[in-house]
């Protein structure tokens, strides 16, 4: 018997993710793992109910949290190398992170994954988007029944994360921008909204890194063209076109993390050696001055 596929559409309460929400929830968690116990942590965070339970969403959505029976709401490993590394979000590969982290959960940000990893479009309207996105979620849940208003909703939060605009163009209950709009994934013109390619310097290597290492972890090698097209590779979650990756990559060859093979015109990427995601972001912190302290499973609040 086939496992259906996990999924989950408007977890996130119509609120998007605003800047400064992470870093409260993460310290709040920190000191108080039962944060979430007395009206969902409104009153710990600051915010109404609805606010809190969709801060707790996506500190869960992005592996940052993790419910324990008994226990309350836990900072996982990546929660806490985040906090300790880069705890107000200022670094560009943080958000670079917490992006890869959102769009690989389909199981809590199914809309996300469907939107990167799937939507045909460069260029199209809310219609279009809605419409195939419909589509593509009709497929993903293989004939159980979802909310289609849901999945629109998702849809919507996806363009407001993402689609920076100027403050007079924002919904007046929105003082705070994602701060993913920082990655220029999505642009708007008119009626019309486009998926982009962000701009190299903007995109730090050890992204790709961070991803080598999750889609290697049982491969020994990988293929630059499937780096582009495969579901969770870099070309699809963070729209890069062939040109830029081979210029990430071959930064990552001249650290010696990797290797390209061009033999046979097969363009084939290893990994010197393999490592796991969160020593991959441990380290990425340690070579910019941060101090990491070694996650305490014995640490219980």
């Amino acid at each position: 018997m086939t496992e259906k596929n996990k999924y989950r559409f408007k977890g996130h309460e119509s609120f998007i993710l605003r800047e400064g929400w992470l870093n409260k929830g993460l310290f709040e968690i920190e000191k108080n793992a039962k944060v979430f116990s007395e009206n969902y942590g409104a009153d710990e965070l600051g915010v109404g109910p609805n606010m809190a339970k969709s801060i707790r969403y996506w500190l869960k959505t992005m592996n940052l949290t993790e419910d324990k029976p008994k226990e309350g709401t836990k900072l996982t490993e990546l929660g806490r190398i985040i906090l300790t590394g880069d705890p107000y979000l200022e670094d560009i590969f943080t958000i670079w992170l917490l992006h890869c982290q959102i769009v690989k959960n389909y199981a809590l940000a199914t809309a996300w994954g469907l939107f990167f990893d799937s939507f045909s479009y460069e260029e199209f309207s809310r219609k279009q988007m809605n419409d195939e996105m419909t589509e593509l979620a009709a497929d993903y849940t293989d004939g159980e029944k979802f909310s289609e208003k849901s999945v629109e909703d998702d849809c919507d939060a996806i363009l407001r994360m993402y689609v920076k605009r100027k403050e007079k163009q924002m919904n007046p209950e929105e003082k705070n921008k994602s701060p993913f709009w920082k990655l220029n994934l999505l642009k708007v013109s008119g009626d019309l909204f486009e998926k982009c390619q962000p701009d190299l310097n903007k995109v730090p290597e050890d992204i790709i890194y961070y991803l080598l290492n999750d889609l290697l972890q049982e491969h020994d090698s990988v293929q630059i063209d499937e780096l582009l097209t495969m579901k969770g590779g870099p070309g699809k979650i963070m729209n890069l076109k062939r040109t830029m990756l081979i210029e990430l990559l071959e930064r990552l060859e001249n650290q010696d993390k990797i290797i390209i093979n061009h033999t046979a015109g097969l363009n084939m990427v290893y990994l010197n050696e393999k490592t796991d995601g969160n020593s991959v972001v441990r380290n990425y912190y340690e070579k910019h001055g941060v101090h990491y302290e070694p996650f305490d499973e014995t640490d219980t609040n």
